[in-house]
């Protein structure tokens, strides 16, 4: 039995999710430039000999004003290898665009996605959004209001969202009443210094009930301004009576809610998946 152990474990280590093989195509645009957007692209990770995968549209944070889709190439191979088509897009930045150019963007880059990803082995009715930090109020907003949506006349074809350590739930609670604590204009710059912008763009205020399941992933030890609208916002969730799951990463900061998925067994991982694989 002991000359079977090198053996076994050669074996498991290439038979593991480490190993499988995955396709990456990257910088498809979905985003045609216009007057009032810019060009925009994604990349798509997926499972080598993928068919009707289940699809995760993943939106990066960064403020609202940085970030790039090529950070999250980890997110994407591992996802790909657990057997999720991983979508991870740009999109409109501060402070050349606001909010609301960020929202269609979200919302295109899903329409895009429902209209294309079977190409590349994913199921067009098995699709999440996803964010972490800004990314993650981005999601919350194509995930929860109807507008953009009416905009591009399709009904919204997600299946669910998780928003990970989101910021912005309730911005304009928060930029009216601690802005002066928390320094909270530095968020000007997306969202502009008016209250009705603030409103507008803030997922909170248009929970009714009847939104597509959410899973809200937060970190104890992340910012004030992230702890207090994710309070709030999963006050009025319980109080309309939305499907939302909670989950809580003891010990945890911000920026480790996303970076944690360097590691495939992560905590992370396993509500993704198991969220994933519940809806």
């Amino acid at each position: 039995m002991k000359s079977l152990i090198p053996i076994l474990l050669v074996f498991t280590l290439f038979t593991s999710c480490a190993f499988k093989s995955i396709t990456r195509t990257r910088d498809l645009t979905y985003l045609q430039k216009s007057n009032n957007l810019p060009e925009k692209q994604l990349n798509i990770f997926a499972p080598k000999k993928a068919q009707k995968a289940p699809v995760l549209i993943f939106i990066h944070g960064g403020s609202w004003n940085k970030g790039r889709k090529e950070i999250y190439d980890f997110l994407g191979s591992r996802l790909a290898r657990r057997g999720v088509v991983t979508v991870i897009i740009d999109y409109p930045l501060a402070p050349e665009y606001l909010v609301p150019a960020m929202e269609k963007a979200s919302a295109r880059s899903v329409q895009w996605v429902q209209e294309n990803i079977a190409n590349y082995g994913g199921d067009p009715d098995q699709i999440y959004v996803s964010g972490h930090s800004a990314g993650g109020h981005l999601a919350a907003l194509v995930a929860i209001k109807e507008e953009p949506w009416q905009e591009l006349g399709i009904q919204n074809p997600l299946k669910g969202a998780i928003l990970n350590d989101p910021a912005g739930l309730d911005w304009y609670w928060f930029l009216t009443e601690r802005k002066e604590k928390y320094n909270a204009e530095d968020n000007y710059d997306a969202f502009t210094d008016k209250p009705e912008v603030w409103k507008e763009y803030s997922p909170i205020y248009f929970l009714d009930g009847k939104e597509i399941p959410l899973l809200v992933m937060e970190g104890e030890k992340t910012y004030p301004g992230i702890r207090l609208t994710v309070e709030r916002f999963r006050k009025e969730a319980e109080e309309k009576g939305m499907d939302l799951t909670y989950s809580f990463y003891p010990k945890t900061k911000h920026i480790p809610m996303i970076t944690q998925y360097f590691w495939t067994w992560s905590k992370g991982y396993k509500d993704v998946l198991g969220f994933v694989k519940k809806e």
